[in-house]
């Protein structure tokens, strides 16, 4: 009989490369391996993850072992280390906040405060949140060439929105500012977190903090959608590159993953034929391309990238212009996309 620690540690090891990536950030992939200083994310080669793998046994998927220091165990031992935690119950809670998974906390009681950053929260503050239409978040979008997006139920916004600096101090009030949400869902369409742009009502720009840009909840996977796919998807990191192309080809579903290392982990719905994946111009930008190609094919399904010809597809938008987008993109489309998605932008 398989154990909850058991089943959660198969759970991370199937996301090993994933849960790598965000734990062991200053670590990189070498072959089959990702490898570290140590489980505390220091720099160096004396860590090694093992990125594949059977599920159980010699040679497993999450298996990992310290060189230097002896150390050796399952992802569920890393992230405990990693973090300093030092029960198995938290430890599990951790593991299934970073998976998305419901927490076993019987007596939680109906009315309790969300804890910071959760699903939960996320479901919150989007439930308090507005339409966009006549807000700074419009005025923010227009400043980037981006207007006429009332139709997108994936963006509100939130005129008082917390921002918690990284050197707070218990028992001081966090920071206000307004914000635009941008809703992140599952394949089946259920809020799993949001992501936060902070915005400065004085210029309608980016509010002057460090980072502008937060998510909460659970991002492993899903993404902010736009449209739903009909056998086409069009699938990329940036929220801004991603409205971009939506604009410029409505008819095409887009989704927005929000990083590199969330876009390398989406998880794409059935019937697909063709993916499109909109490629940032940077090393994690290819190698998410890379890998979210590999996945794809996997599955029998046709990949094409398109590639901006600047930092991104936002920052074309914002040179040329849209109809200049839209003719940047026709030769990178499968003729057949591009006779159907090009001229239905104009009717």
């Amino acid at each position: 009989m398989h154990s909850p620690a058991a089943d959660i540690a198969r759970r991370l090891a199937e996301e090993a490369e994933i849960v790598c990536r965000h734990y062991l950030s200053n670590g990189r992939k070498q072959g089959r391996y990702w490898i570290a200083g140590n489980v505390q994310n220091t720099p160096g080669r004396s860590l090694y993850v093992r990125l594949s793998g059977p599920t159980s046994g010699p040679g497993a998927a999450g298996k990992w072992t310290d060189s230097a220091t002896g150390q050796h165990g399952d992802l569920l031992d890393l992230i405990a280390l990693n973090l300093g935690i030092a029960t198995l119950k938290d430890t599990l809670g951790e593991a299934r906040r970073f998976l998305g998974l419901p927490q076993k906390d019987r007596h939680r009681l109906p009315n309790r405060p969300a804890s910071r950053g959760s699903t939960e929260a996320a479901r919150r503050l989007w439930a308090i949140g507005k339409p966009i239409s006549g807000t700074l978040a419009e005025r923010y979008l227009a400043k980037r060439g981006l207007s006429g997006l009332g139709h997108l139920d994936a963006l509100r916004f939130h005129p008082r929105c917390y921002y918690w600096r990284e050197e707070h101090r218990p028992g001081n009030p966090p920071d206000t500012w307004p914000a635009l949400l941008a809703k992140v869902t599952d394949l089946d369409g259920r809020l799993t977190g949001l992501h936060r742009t902070w915005l400065d009502p004085a210029t309608a720009e980016k509010a002057p903090v460090s980072p502008p840009r937060k998510a909460m909840g659970n991002l492993l996977g899903h993404g902010v959608r736009m449209g739903e796919p009909n056998g086409v998807l069009l699938v990329g990191e940036g929220l801004e590159t991603m409205i971009s192309l939506h604009l410029a080809l409505p008819k095409m579903a887009c989704v927005a993953a929000l990083s590199a290392n969330h876009l390398a982990a989406l998880k794409l719905p059935k019937g697909l034929h063709r993916l499109y994946i909109a490629v940032d111009p940077d090393p994690a930008g290819v190698t998410a391309a890379d890998q979210m190609e590999r996945h794809a094919g996997g599955s029998q399904i046709d990949t094409i990238r398109l590639s901006p010809r600047l930092g991104d597809f936002n920052d074309d938008l914002r040179a040329t212009g849209l109809d200049e987008l839209r003719t940047q993109l026709r030769p990178q489309l499968a003729p057949e996309d591009a006779a159907v998605l090009l001229d239905a932008a104009f009717d």
